[in-house]
């Protein structure tokens, strides 16, 4: 089983820095200002200054993010009195009158997961394979253990295809993560040859980026290595079309290790369960290396409201106007097939840097901070915000949203 490295030393280092975070944005004079009250309370003060930065390029009612006081919040921008600019209200706020937001992401610790999705084994055929899918989850001694073969459990494509040589292989898969997952704000990047970011509940992993690359001198595709890339321009799996690595219905493909694994939202465990737009459902499918749960497509329109209405959750990053300089030319690959070809922008989405957010969910009522997969670029986190268990992948170079 992997071991979470130095985990008491993580604990500590990571709660005096949240504390010292804390205490360095409390406002003169002691304690942080209680909710309706001073700055940006229901009594009519000034809203944060991140919050009226937020929307400064946006118009009002437009989706927006920012943070303030150790919180990050998504909400709406808004005007918060006549004359005045607009700002960034988080969903769950009060009325136009007032900036009050309702609730925050709470840095630290949070209360532990261990009474979900425990004790969940399977043994069965694979629909489409001759090799049974098997995977035990359990959780003890204040982490989550998984023991699987990385088959899964729903129908799949046909590996070796053309995009993609390899057959599908039993992997001896060993791993865990936290119950009490610790928030600590800061995007870790992870995945790759490092090892996975997020495990399935079928046992399949998550890794989204590729290892195709390009260079800049590249004038076609066949220019370009798709297996073991050194170039600055790394391509993405999905979302473009010049390049072919074989993914399935599942956006999945397989590693020359013979490994399944998944580059977006993992169609056949929402077939497999009848969720779709006809019968939206916010499922749990997998597991992060920092112990946050992760979902796949539908959020609530509201994050703290289980009761609003279930859609599309969109991730914030906003595909550049222009080619950065020394990029392969548009004329034959076009924006999109990237990663550099994407930036983050806070606020154009539902979710944060990290494809996560702090909210409520069918098996965390009171809110938690999760991942999601979404259709939309990234399509999976290539970060993660909390503290990592051992195994959850080494730091690697943040490859979306810029180059190397």
């Amino acid at each position: 089983m992997a071991r979470v490295f130095g985990l008491t030393s993580l604990i500590s280092m990571t709660l005096m820095a949240v504390m010292g975070a804390n205490a360095a944005n409390q406002p003169p004079g002691g304690q942080g200002q209680g909710q309706g009250q001073g700055r940006g309370g229901a009594g009519g003060g000034r809203p944060p200054i991140a919050a009226l930065n937020a929307c400064k390029a946006l118009e009002a009612d437009a989706a927006c993010e920012f943070t303030d006081r150790g919180a990050t919040q998504s909400g709406r921008c808004f005007t918060p009195g006549k004359g005045r600019p607009l700002a960034c209200r988080p969903s769950a706020g009060a009325s136009n009158s007032a900036f009050a937001p309702k609730t925050v992401v709470p840095l630290g610790p949070v209360r532990s997961t261990a009474g979900v999705k425990c004790d969940v084994s399977h043994k069965d055929s694979n629909p489409t394979l001759s090799i049974a899918s098997e995977y035990e989850w359990t959780c003890r001694d204040e982490q989550r253990h998984l023991v699987a073969n990385g088959i899964p459990d729903h129908a799949v494509g046909t590996f070796p295809n053309k995009g993609n040589p390899n057959r599908i292989a039993v992997q001896s898969i060993e791993t865990s993560m936290p119950t009490a997952p610790i928030l600590t704000g800061q995007a870790t990047f992870v995945g790759g040859p490092g090892g996975a970011m997020v495990y399935a509940m079928n046992g399949v992993k998550f890794d989204p980026g590729t290892a195709g690359a390009c260079d800049g001198d590249a004038g076609a595709p066949e220019d370009c290595d798709l297996g073991r890339g050194t170039g600055p321009w790394r391509i993405e799996a999905l979302g473009q079309d010049v390049f072919d690595f074989g993914e399935d219905m599942n956006n999945a493909h397989v590693q020359p290790s013979g490994e399944y694994h998944y580059h977006g939202i993992p169609e056949g465990m929402l077939t497999d369960v009848g969720v779709s737009d006809e019968n939206p459902k916010m499922l749990l499918v997998g597991w992060a290396g920092d112990g946050f749960p992760v979902y796949a497509r539908y959020c609530y329109a509201d994050y703290m409201d289980a009761q609003s209405p279930l859609r599309r959750c969109k991730g914030s990053y906003q595909l550049d106007t222009t080619p950065d300089v020394g990029r392969p030319s548009t004329d034959w690959v076009p924006m999109g097939s990237f990663g550099s070809d994407w930036k983050y922008r806070a606020g154009s989405g539902d979710l944060d840097v990290c494809n996560g957010r702090f909210g409520v969910t069918p098996e965390f009522p009171d809110g938690i901070y999760y991942y999601m997969a979404t259709d939309d670029y990234p399509y999976f986190s290539r970060c993660l915000k909390g503290v990592l268990s051992a195994g959850a992948g080494q730091s690697l170079s943040p490859s979306y949203g810029r180059r190397p």
